[in-house]
């Protein structure tokens, strides 16, 4: 089973690094109310989540459900914008 889990890992991350080359420091998870912050950051990828294997879909219907890869304060970051729930 956890060969399993691993191979979806690498294929998510395959996913994100064919569009993104960054290596981020920080992480960040936007829920609702904190989709402006998204918009601090100089986008150098945006990714739908749809286009990231096995990633799960944004439940909340006004989260975007995207991955933003850049730079926020000079900082290279990778934000989910839109988060979901395993319930």
């Amino acid at each position: 089973m956890q060969h399993h889990a691993w191979d979806h890992i690498q294929d998510a991350t395959g996913a994100v690094r064919a569009q993104w080359t960054g290596r981020a420091e920080v992480g960040l998870i936007l829920g609702t109310g904190l989709g402006a912050l998204a918009r601090e950051i100089q986008a150098e990828a945006t990714i739908p989540y749809s286009e990231i294997p096995h990633f799960p879909r944004s439940t909340a219907e006004s989260h975007k459900g995207q991955l933003v890869c850049g730079t926020l304060a000079g900082r290279p970051v990778v934000a989910m914008e839109g988060r979901f729930h395993l319930y």
